[in-house]
């Protein structure tokens, strides 16, 4: 790779890319419009420690201002493309719909059009599990019909799969989705249940737990992650799509447990129905990711929530 396009370079799971290409000696352009859809002070914190890459450049802003993306492809020599800036978030989704209109699908179409425009071959996307709805079917296969979303965020996702497969056929360029099932770690979102659960329970405070706690998850620890988008960008097919996900699942209770195990103290539960929106289980089937990509999760959820608190306690607070 010569230099990587990174969106959505001060969030989450585009921080962790980055700096892992970084690592590696790749050039690397990170986008992000730095929103306050949650802690901005997060965001900058990532951003600081890939300030520190000599070979890291940082552009702040907003992939639905076009005049400036064009300008970013015009200046810099972009030879691949990893597209993980996006508004996230079931349930925001359903207060807040045209911001997912805005920045899940005008900014995905701006930043598949620059790739057309500017000669990139190699276009690597965020899509999400949300896309499997209430299928009843486990485990989640890529095969498996995803036209019934169940969430706004879930539609966008599904949508950007449909525009990626359109540049891939006109164009030619290789579009490879990754269906990432709940990502967690350091440097993860203040608004995923694993930080906000243990945020609360150190506070002792209630955490809310919906489905009076009946559902299921296929946790990724957030370095298995990086492992499969850094084989997708090399990954040569023509338009892909792959889960990314663990080959276990695990019950809210029993991740409750865990985090209690690890934080030394007992949660107190307040158990409320089941959130529009939300998908009773989840559960990746990457039978083909293992084989296209060479994806092997290691990380289980009492070591990735390990690793997760220890952070928390020694970094989070710090962050400023």
């Amino acid at each position: 790779m010569k230099k990587v396009l990174v969106t959505g370079s001060a969030g989450f799971i585009g921080f962790h890319v980055a700096r892992a290409l970084l690592e590696a000696g790749n050039e690397v352009v990170g986008l992000d419009n730095l929103n306050d859809y949650y802690d901005v002070n997060l965001k900058l914190s990532r951003n600081k420690v890939l300030a520190k890459y000599d070979n890291y450049k940082f552009y702040q802003i907003d992939l639905c201002d076009n005049d400036s993306l064009q300008q970013i492809f015009e200046k810099e020599n972009i030879s691949h493309i990893c597209h993980l800036a996006a508004q996230p978030g079931v349930r925001y989704s359903l207060e807040n719909p045209f911001v997912y209109q805005k920045s899940n699908n005008e900014g995905f179409l701006n930043i598949i059009e620059c790739a057309r425009r500017y000669g990139v071959k190699q276009f690597v996307y965020a899509s999400s599990s949300s896309v499997y709805g209430g299928n009843k079917k486990v485990p989640f296969s890529v095969a498996d019909n995803v036209d019934s979303p169940i969430s706004l965020y879930a539609a966008t996702k599904k949508a950007n799969e449909l525009v990626a497969h359109v540049y891939s056929h006109l164009y030619g360029i290789n579009t490879i989705g990754l269906r990432f099932f709940t990502v967690y770690g350091p440097w993860g979102r203040p608004d995923m249940s694993y930080f906000l659960f243990t945020e609360a329970i150190l506070k002792n405070q209630p955490i809310k737990v919906f489905n009076y706690g009946k559902m299921k998850r296929n946790f990724t620890y957030i370095d298995d992650v990086v492992s499969a988008v850094l084989a997708s960008l090399k990954h040569q097919s023509k338009f892909a799509v792959f889960n990314i996900g663990n080959d276990k699942t695990v019950t809210l209770l029993d991740y409750i447990t865990c985090l209690e195990k690890h934080l030394g103290q007992t949660a107190e539960k307040e158990l409320l129905p089941l959130q529009p929106g939300d998908i009773v289980e989840t559960w990746a089937d990457i039978d083909a990711t293992r084989e296209q990509l060479g994806y092997d999760p290691k990380t289980d959820i009492d070591e990735g929530l390990k690793i997760f608190i220890d952070w928390y306690k020694k970094e989070k607070c710090n962050v400023k």
